[in-house]
């Protein structure tokens, strides 16, 4: 894997660590994250955050385990790092800081105090909610070491206050019980029970929401570390917590195993493909239900499109077939008018999208294609076939093929936005792209492709599927290409001045990167021109992808900043969407350009926002930082599959 490691310019400057974070999933939905400096700046930050019935319902757990080293001399220096609503930043045990490093994705940390020289280690036992941290020192001493826990229980999205109940902390054996939720372990555990008053969470705080936070001071933890090797460990668990996990010091070596299996199955061909194929591993979870996929961390639960997206690159590119063909089963289930269940982050089964379906058809197809599992394809060809004829008859929310060309139509209900470009301010979509928008025709003429072969793979007859694959092809070529030198993004739009669904019609030449499925699908409905793919860089392409809208076009916004209703404003306006990579550069081998070097900025970022990982987006404007989610689903996903290819 790349090398991700900083010294003490990165550590101790807190713009530099601060800025940074590290993830280190459960394989449940729930993880241990933070930053590189130690200071938490998110809500959801902590080293115990705990999944609930889905992933996305999520409760913060044990905060923060503060170290603080004692040295003979008596002097007491605390290495923890908090900031408070006041503005200041104390303890800064970031100063101290001499290294970070993440190394077969798990984070260490290395403090100097003159000759004394401690390391703490840090992982998540696989498929159980514990966290292990482990430190040792390295060189000098004897000292003693101190671990103040702080804790609370609560939903990852909100903050708690000092003016409810204080924690229940019980004692047990080696340790506590806090709230009934989780337990402690570890050495000459002593009893606090003190809030820590406006904790400050500067990313939340950036982000328009309510940034501070109080927290319980549950205890302390305390050992002795006499000569080098020595360690002191702590552990934390939900769940069954009678069943006491292995020591530290395994579940660490245990994860690091994991791990290195988790990149040599993916079979790497260089540091960044081992880099990207433990990324994904982060995202695929083992839910109640079977193998599900988190969308992105740390605020995302699953969502049917963005699973059905990445596909390809979380499963197919990683070697992971049989787990995926047990997710496809599993989604199949869920099939509702042609439709494709979207559990919502609320925890509620919504069918509101007119493309997971359509996504779902291509991972099928895919999935097939690249295993030759055609039994799988034999199995869910009814459901699949389902779904056409759902578009065929039309089905929820005025989604329906439309019988004088063959291509679909969608959002004849007012406040609806069913493609991914789906933000809302205040309740009314940002874009709605309500008619015929470029990527759901493009993926309707790959699925009825795709679907025709899985069908003459089965035996059975394609020719009306062929058919009407080939309307609809023909349709798409005559009424996508746009004068102005691209392709539409929607055509047979409501016109602005009209009420939706009203007449005439336009048709929208806003250059948005949608219209890339229609020549990088493996079905695509057009071949790509030089030309034409050059226009289109030219107004969209960055180093981490391409944005949302080109900059010279109306409603351009180039920072994905401010407050929910800002950021939802801009979230499809500009910003640059790294999962978009692989549509570009699937359309850019095809056309015959090169290729090697559209990969450069992505992976440079590998070390510079979400460690090891690419962000869910970033600014449209330069110098492009990093927004949304740090680790995100389909851009590790698309990044890795795009990359795969050039074998």
């Amino acid at each position: 894997m790349i090398d991700i490691r900083f010294g003490s310019q990165v550590c101790g400057e807190l713009t530099g660590g601060a800025t940074r974070e590290w993830l280190v999933p459960d394989g449940l939905g729930g993880y241990a994250m933070g930053t590189v400096s130690g200071l938490r700046t998110r809500r959801y930050h902590g080293l115990l955050v705990v999944a609930g019935h889905t992933p996305a319902s999520r409760n913060v757990g044990l905060v923060s385990l503060d170290p603080a080293v004692v040295l003979p001399s008596g002097a007491r220096l605390r290495l923890g790092a908090h900031e408070w609503s006041s503005g200041d930043v104390d303890p800064r045990g970031f100063e101290l800081l001499e290294r970070f490093d993440l190394t077969d994705g798990l984070p260490r940390w290395r403090w100097r105090i003159g000759d004394v020289v401690i390391e703490r280690e840090l992982a998540m036992a696989y498929g159980r909610s514990c966290v292990a941290v482990v430190h040792r020192l390295v060189s000098g001493g004897p000292v003693r070491l101190d671990l103040s826990a702080a804790c609370t229980w609560r939903d990852a999205h909100v903050e708690r206050r000092a003016d409810g109940p204080e924690d229940r902390v019980e004692p047990v054996d080696g340790g506590a019980v806090v709230e009934g939720a989780f337990r402690l372990a570890g050495p000459d555990w002593t009893p606090e029970g003190q809030w820590w008053l406006g904790v400050h969470h500067r990313e939340e705080a950036a982000r328009g929401l309510h940034p501070d936070d109080d927290v319980w001071h549950a205890g302390r933890f305390s050992g002795a570390l006499e000569r080098p090797g020595d360690t002191v460990s702590v552990l934390a668990w939900a769940g069954d917590l009678a069943a006491t996990p292995p020591p530290a010091e395994e579940v660490v070596a245990a994860a690091r195993r994991r791990n290195r299996q988790v990149v040599a199955r993916a079979e790497p061909a260089d540091a960044v493909e081992a880099t990207l194929a433990l990324a994904a591993d982060a995202f695929v979870v083992r839910t109640a239900a079977g193998p599900d996929v988190v969308a992105g961390y740390p605020w995302f639960g699953a969502w049917s499109r963005d699973t059905m997206t990445s596909y390809e690159g979380l499963f197919l590119c990683a070697n992971r077939a049989d787990e995926g063909r047990e997710l496809l089963r599993a989604y199949a289930a869920t099939l509702s008018e042609g439709m494709l269940a979207n559990t919502a982050d609320t925890g509620r089964v919504e069918y509101n999208t007119v493309d997971a379906a359509l996504w779902f058809l291509h991972a099928v197809s895919r999935h097939v294609t690249v295993t030759g599992d055609t039994d799988l394809g034999d199995e869910l060809l009814p459901a699949l076939r389902g779904i056409v004829d759902a578009y065929l008859a039309g089905t929820r929310y005025g989604i329906a093929v439309d019988p004088a060309d063959g291509l679909v139509t969608q959002g004849g209900t007012p406040g609806t936005a069913l493609t991914w470009m789906d933000a809302r301010v205040y309740g009314v979509p940002v874009t709605p792209r309500t008619g015929k928008p470029v990527e759901i025709n493009a993926l309707w003429v790959n699925g009825l492709a795709g679907l025709a072969e899985l069908t003459e793979l089965a035996g059975g007859d394609a020719a009306e599927l062929w058919r009407l694959h080939a309307r609809a092809t023909a349709s798409f070529a005559a009424r996508f290409p746009s004068p102005v030198g691209w392709l539409h993004d929607v055509v047979d739009a409501p016109a602005p001045a009209y009420p939706l669904g009203g007449a005439p019609f336009h048709d929208d030449d806003l250059l948005r990167p949608n219209q890339l499925l229609a020549w990088s699908l493996p079905y695509a409905p057009l071949e790509p021109d030089e030309p034409t793919l050059r226009r289109v860089a030219a107004g969209l392409l960055t180093p981490l992808g391409p944005r949302s809208l080109a900059p010279d076009q109306p409603g351009y916004t180039g920072r994905h900043r401010g407050g929910p209703a800002e950021r939802d404003g801009g979230y499809h306006q500009g910003t640059v969407w790294p999962w978009l990579l692989g549509p570009y550069v699937d359309a850019a081998r095809r056309a015959k350009l090169p290729v090697d070097d559209l990969f450069v900025g992505v992976e440079a970022h590998l070390t510079e926002h979400g460690l090891g990982s690419v962000s869910e987006t970033a600014d449209g404007a330069a110098p492009h930082a990093a927004t949304g989610c740090p680790f995100q689903a389909w851009s590790v996903a698309e990044v890795l599959r795009a990359r795969r290819v050039r074998r």
